[in-house]
């Protein structure tokens, strides 16, 4: 059996940002916090949108976080805070043992509906997730073709309304 995963906020500090790089989706946030750390914009050790589960003392894997408010929600309906989920990754040795799902478990135990827009070849675990595809809209979605959750009581809106 296997022991529950402790999913956890990641700091913004150098020991942080050394791990990421372990990780395929590195890019421009990452890069952006290493900046502000270099800058002292953030303190050492100040929160950061990723959250993450370690395995010892290697994170073996992450998600970016955000908050989106109510009055940019062009996907939900009602209207409502949602949680836009970036970067989820699962290190290639780890992949397959659960920490993908309990990254997705945490950010479902907020009761918002989330977004995604999933990298090529997942779209298999964000099924299994419970996530669906949203109807598309040109102008909103912009080429990208995101994912929806939605607890109960919340619906996708209608692109055509």
């Amino acid at each position: 059996m296997m022991t529950k995963t402790r999913v956890q906020p990641l700091l913004v500090n150098y020991k942080t940002l050394e791990e990421f790089k372990r990780f395929k989706e590195y890019g421009n946030q990452e890069l952006a916090m290493l900046e502000d750390l270099e800058s002292n914009i953030v303190e050492n050790d100040s929160e950061s949108p990723f959250y993450g589960v370690y395995y010892g003392s290697a994170l073996v894997a992450r998600m970016s976080l955000y908050r989106v408010k109510a009055k940019y929600d062009h996907y939900f309906d009602p209207s409502q805070d949602y949680l836009e989920l970036w970067k989820l990754e699962v290190l290639p040795d780890y992949r397959g043992l659960g920490y993908g799902k309990a990254l997705v478990d945490f950010a479902k135990s907020f009761d918002l509906p989330i977004k995604t827009n999933p990298r090529i070849n997942s779209h298999g675990f964000w099924e299994k997730m419970g996530f669906q595809k949203a109807h598309y809209d040109v102008e909103r979605d912009l080429g990208e073709n995101p994912l929806i959750w939605m607890p109960s009581g919340v619906e996708e809106r209608d692109v055509n309304a």
